[in-house]
């Protein structure tokens, strides 16, 4: 953190754009438990994809900056939580 967003939020904070969380123990405990269920990776799995397909996968991850590899965890575990979904409305059968 260079000095000035070190300034920025000690005048943030100063001016009350902060506040405290209610029950922020049973909050940070909840937090925990979901990012260690989360990072928890006890399976693996071997699927054939194209190398155009690949190659995109590691620009795409590259320009996140993170591997590969966590980018197709990270969009697998979206779609089956039901935070990531076809928008064409296609059928795949």
């Amino acid at each position: 953190m260079n000095e000035n967003n070190e300034q920025e939020l000690i005048d943030s904070i100063e001016s009350g754009e902060w506040t405290s969380v209610k029950d922020f123990n049973a909050i940070k405990s909840q937090l925990m438990k979901a990012a260690a269920e989360t990072a928890l990776k006890d399976h693996r799995i071997n699927v054939r994809v194209s190398k155009r397909d690949v190659e995109a996968l590691k620009t795409k991850a590259l320009e996140e900056g993170i591997p590969y590899q966590t980018l197709v965890t990270s969009i697998l575990h979206k779609y089956v939580i039901g935070k990531l979904t076809d928008s064409s409305n296609r059928n795949y059968a």
